[in-house]
């Protein structure tokens, strides 16, 4: 059995050094990341996500999930006026939740300041995609 990790111990251990994450801290990280956005949803929007992938790699953060939406919004759904309505309602969703909790939530958690993000929203496939870049390499 493998040892416990304490992420912030490793990531803080040294006074100006940032820790590049080995591939069982990345692993353990992405799990933590996992579970947290998969609370936040269902305690923010009141559902939780169906399908949940978190990926650390070199300096950014993917964070992807399907199976979002509610009954009434695929209802919207259904047409394509309707998938313009849902896509800007759940864009403000994700752009105004990104900026109050989530970045803060990473930058704290990695020791690195988001620098760049992209978002994909997809509601016709039920998918949505967030891509964070960090100011340095957070993997080895």
């Amino acid at each position: 059995m493998a040892p416990c990790i304490n992420i912030t111990e490793i990531i803080d251990k040294e006074e100006g050094i940032r820790h590049k994450l080995n591939e069982q801290e990345r692993k353990k990280l992405q799990h933590e990341f996992k579970v947290h956005m998969e609370k936040y949803f269902k305690q923010k929007l009141g559902k939780g996500v169906d399908y949940t992938k978190i990926i650390i790699w070199d300096d950014m953060l993917v964070i992807r999930g399907e199976g979002f939406l509610t009954m009434p919004e695929k209802f919207i759904n259904e047409t394509p006026s309707g998938r313009e309505v849902v896509r800007a309602a759940r864009m403000q969703v994700v752009k105004q939740h990104s900026l109050l909790d989530n970045i803060p939530y990473f930058e704290e958690r990695l020791k690195a300041r988001a620098i760049h993000e992209a978002y994909e929203l997809e509601p016709e496939n039920d998918f949505w995609m967030h891509a964070i870049v960090f100011d340095r390499v957070l993997c080895e």
